[in-house]
């Protein structure tokens, strides 16, 4: 039975397809892929349909990431049940997640950097940042991957 985990953010153009194509680098090198099912989507309507941005393609791209094919697409209330995981990037994208399920009754919402150890002070805790506003996406590469990392190491030591 694999794991399934959504990484959401606002539109679905920058950070979650962001996390979305890291972390399933981080598996595929780790020859995980029957154990693991990862996508991301958005908590607007927005951008649905579009494909990931530019400047975030290009970030993943300077890392040897692509992101082929991927659109945006909106959240759902089923995903709730479909996903083990649902992992938002801010305060916002998680408030809303928890409007449109009507809570979080089997404890499946977290944000992305809350997985990072507390040691960690410069993550643990925090937003990612919301590339498109700022521009400033060597930023949110820097907290999409130390978060991802932080996630993926945290699931396979507790798998075995």
């Amino acid at each position: 039975m694999s794991k399934k985990i959504l990484f959401v953010c606002h539109g679905n153009i920058c950070r979650s397809p962001m996390a979305e194509f890291v972390f399933k680098r981080l598996v595929r090198r780790a020859g995980l892929e029957d154990a693991f099912e990862v996508a991301s989507a958005a908590t607007s309507d927005e951008e649905v349909g579009n494909p990931v941005y530019p400047l975030a393609k290009r970030t993943l791209a300077e890392h040897g990431i692509g992101c082929p094919g991927k659109t945006a697409r909106q959240l759902t209330p089923d995903d709730y049940d479909r996903y083990d995981m649902l992992i938002g990037m801010d305060g916002a994208n998680l408030r809303n997640m928890e409007l449109l399920f009507g809570g979080d009754p089997e404890g499946k919402l977290s944000l992305l950097l809350d997985h990072t150890p507390e040691s960690d002070t410069k993550h643990h805790g925090r937003d990612v940042s919301d590339p498109w506003y700022t521009r400033k996406f060597n930023i949110a590469w820097d907290d999409i991957s130390t978060g991802c990392a932080a996630l993926f190491d945290k699931l396979t030591s507790a798998n075995g």
